[in-house]
């Protein structure tokens, strides 16, 4: 008869390949903050508005060119956010289990929405299309409200 903690751990095991994970991780952070998005009400004050703020995540590997993300941004993000959206520069790690610490150049976007317009299919079709376009596992999303003023 097995145990409690084997079955746990069988479980936890089953789960926790990369393959797995990756997938299990993007739909966590797709599903789980969009939905306590739309329904968080938030009081602003001093002439602010609640928002929703959208930040998407993409890893650059020696794929992605500058020349490369331009095009990205101008053939996928430009047409579907044509409000505006902030691109910034940055720098992210994460752990793989086979090859340790994997460093990277990255880019983050925000995308500052109002709470009555957020779309998640668009948000979807975006980080589709760079997973597509240049065989990346997952895309990093954060969704959640804020007060803001322009």
């Amino acid at each position: 008869m097995r145990t409690r903690r084997s079955t746990l751990r069988s479980i936890v095991r089953s789960v926790w390949r990369p393959d797995r994970f990756a997938s299990v991780a993007v739909s966590i952070l797709l599903l789980a903050p969009a939905a306590g998005a739309a329904a968080e009400a938030v009081t602003c004050g001093h002439s602010q508005e609640p928002r929703i703020v959208v930040q998407l995540l993409f890893g650059r590997s020696a794929g992605v060119t500058q020349a490369a993300w331009s095009g990205f941004v101008a053939q996928e993000l430009t047409p579907r956010f044509p409000d505006g959206f902030t691109v910034i520069d940055s720098t992210g790690q994460w752990l793989s289990p086979q090859q340790g610490i994997i460093k990277q150049d990255s880019k983050v976007v925000e995308i500052v929405l109002p709470s009555d317009t957020y779309d998640a299919s668009k948000i979807d079709a975006v980080i589709d299309a760079y997973k597509r376009q240049f065989r990346m596992l997952s895309v990093g999303l954060i969704v959640q409200t804020a007060c803001v003023r322009f």
